[in-house]
């Protein structure tokens, strides 16, 4: 088994001093390589535990810890940073120049880059992420998937580790979302970047290879999309739904069609009719 890539240890987290724990006693490791969808309902905790993975927010009590750097250390807070990158809601805050590579070029001047590296690293950076044709465009005459993808390669050009979405595609329409989360996949199983994709999208979850599910500031449950969104009833409780295929499959099972529980995309229900078609 992979060591722990990034390990929250009892992590509990108060805005200011007496207030209610917005994260309470949580406890999580994700492996190196990992996909991992954060889920919660707004006020959660999924937010909070970014900005606690990043090392913007230091614990109350636990600990995080990045490669097996303690967030809470203020001498590893610019190595955590740039091993672990973090992609906010809005593109637009992350977007600071007027022309795309020097927008990617920011991160690497701060990390003080030799020049005659940049480059490459910015050419390698928007090719990862479909972008590179548009290098030298202006970033606010494209779309806001596109702008994303401009976040993420400056990101990506810093060569982290890890990358943190915080609800990155929540203000998109669903072309950029689309765009988005393919962008995450690949840069997961091509280069191996460990992902924490935090969504209220229950689709886009059902694309990682593992579901943690937050409520009121604790994780209660964690497994496969599989094993999560077979289980209805108990994820409605904490606020959520399941995928729009999962959520027919149970609809038809109630009705008597002899459906698969565990049923996550369009595709595997076309699969399941099919072969109920081919068995009548």
């Amino acid at each position: 088994m992979n060591q722990a890539h990034i390990s929250l240890q009892n992590l509990c987290y108060a805005y200011e001093e007496g207030a209610p724990l917005a994260v309470d006693s949580v406890s999580l490791d994700i492996r190196r390589g990992e996909f991992v969808a954060l889920l919660g309902h707004n006020g959660s905790g999924k937010s909070t535990i970014a900005k606690l993975l990043n090392g913007l927010y230091t614990p109350t009590s636990g600990k995080v810890l990045v490669s097996g750097m303690d967030t809470a250390d203020d001498r590893n807070t610019w190595e955590i940073r740039k091993r672990c990158g973090m992609v906010f809601q809005n593109p637009d805050n992350q977007i600071v120049a007027t022309v795309v590579r020097e927008d990617v070029a920011f991160g690497l001047e701060n990390l003080g880059v030799p020049s005659e590296r940049m480059p490459r690293l910015i050419d390698d950076a928007l090719r990862a992420v479909n972008m590179l044709e548009f290098a030298d465009r202006a970033p606010h005459l494209l779309s806001g998937g596109q702008k994303q993808r401009i976040a993420i390669a400056g990101i990506l050009a810093m060569q982290p580790e890890a990358i943190v979405l915080d609800e990155a595609t929540a203000m998109l329409d669903p072309s950029g979302r689309q765009e988005v989360l393919e962008t995450a996949l690949r840069l997961n199983r091509e280069r191996g970047v460990t992902v924490v994709w935090i969504t209220h999208f229950m689709e886009e979850a059902a694309r990682a290879s593992r579901v943690a599910v937050m409520y009121k500031g604790s994780l209660v449950m964690d497994g496969s999309p599989r094993e999560i969104f077979s289980q209805v009833e108990k994820i409605r409780r904490f606020r959520l739904d399941v995928p729009p295929m999962t959520r027919l499959s149970a609809m038809l099972r109630e009705r008597g069609v002899g459906l698969r529980a565990d049923i996550l995309t369009a595709e595997e229900m076309l699969e399941e009719v099919r072969a109920l078609a081919h068995k009548a």
